[in-house]
């Protein structure tokens, strides 16, 4: 009888969706420090939705994706604001943030006050 394989031999499937936290002030009034997110990997992104996006530093935030731009290498783009624009940083700081680097699209606020979709 053949063996299994064994651990990690399995191709692992890409998670589809995940849990993330707000940290910071800068998506008032929508979102509060400790809110919790419901995002969905890889979803197609469309202006107005919020996003997760990774910048140039590492850093995780959630942001608003305004438009679609063209990054200064002339790759697909999307400028990102704050909600709230006298805190945090956003495109207008880091400029367009590349289209592999919007990570999320956030689905969901699911604590402590849940609210779905286009109403965050």
């Amino acid at each position: 009888m053949p063996r299994p394989p064994g651990p990690g031999s399995y191709p692992l499937r890409p998670r589809a969706i995940g849990v993330a936290r707000v940290h910071h002030e800068s998506m008032r009034p929508t979102l509060e420090p400790g809110d919790r997110l419901l995002v969905r990997y890889a979803a197609p992104v469309s202006a107005g939705r919020l996003v997760l996006a990774r910048f140039a530093d590492g850093t995780l935030a959630v942001k608003r994706a305004v438009e679609q731009r063209p990054t200064r290498a002339g790759e697909p783009g999307w400028w990102l604001l704050s909600d709230n624009p006298d805190d945090g940083v956003d495109s207008r700081h880091r400029g367009v943030i590349s289209a592999d680097d919007v990570v999320a699209v956030v689905v969901a606020r699911i604590w402590p006050h849940p609210a779905v979709g286009r109403r965050l």
